[in-house]
């Protein structure tokens, strides 16, 4: 019969300190894990397992509404659909990023600091994809044939890159 053994669970003592979480004080996942056992403890209660689950079931929503909206819209012929495509696969994106990294940023020192690299990176990806989809859909009237409407999206992306940028820079 097949059975896991599902890794023990730490305390903040019995990790190094560059895996300690402010506030948690038990339940953290055996540093240098492999990525199967990564992959094995997301079926356990650890301090990452609901941070992980609320993150992944939403990215399989958005990609059904991803897909469901292709299917239905001609996006390749009109362009007004084009930011809502922008912003949905962003919305994709970010938080399968965002799960994966909470998943594997424990084989390493290393890998944790990849992995929460590109959690930055998506998130500022979705900030992107909203500052797009705000643009074309929600800008008041008035403001469309401003200076701010015309600048909105190039600062858009100025903040993306200076915020990944220097949240990379903090770890």
């Amino acid at each position: 019969m097949l059975s896991w053994k599902l890794p023990r669970l730490l305390h903040i003592t019995q990790v190094p300190k560059v895996f300690h979480e402010e506030s948690i004080i038990t339940g953290y996942r055996q540093p240098w894990s492999t990525a199967a056992d990564c992959v094995i403890s997301l079926f356990q209660m650890s301090n990452e397992t609901l941070n992980i689950w609320t993150h992944f079931l939403p990215t399989w929503y958005f990609l059904w509404k991803l897909l469901a909206s292709l299917w239905v819209l001609d996006v390749w012929s009109d362009s007004y659909t084009w930011p809502l495509v922008v912003f949905l696969v962003s919305c994709c994106i970010y938080p399968f990023t965002s799960s994966c990294a909470h998943t594997f940023s424990v084989m390493s020192t290393k890998a944790r600091h990849i992995c929460f690299f590109f959690d930055y990176g998506a998130l500022s990806l979705y900030s992107l994809g909203s500052a797009i989809a705000y643009s074309a859909y929600s800008f008041p009237d008035t403001w469309l044939p401003s200076v701010f409407h015309d600048w909105y999206v190039p600062i858009a992306v100025v903040n993306t890159v200076i915020s990944t940028g220097l949240s990379c820079y903090s770890r």
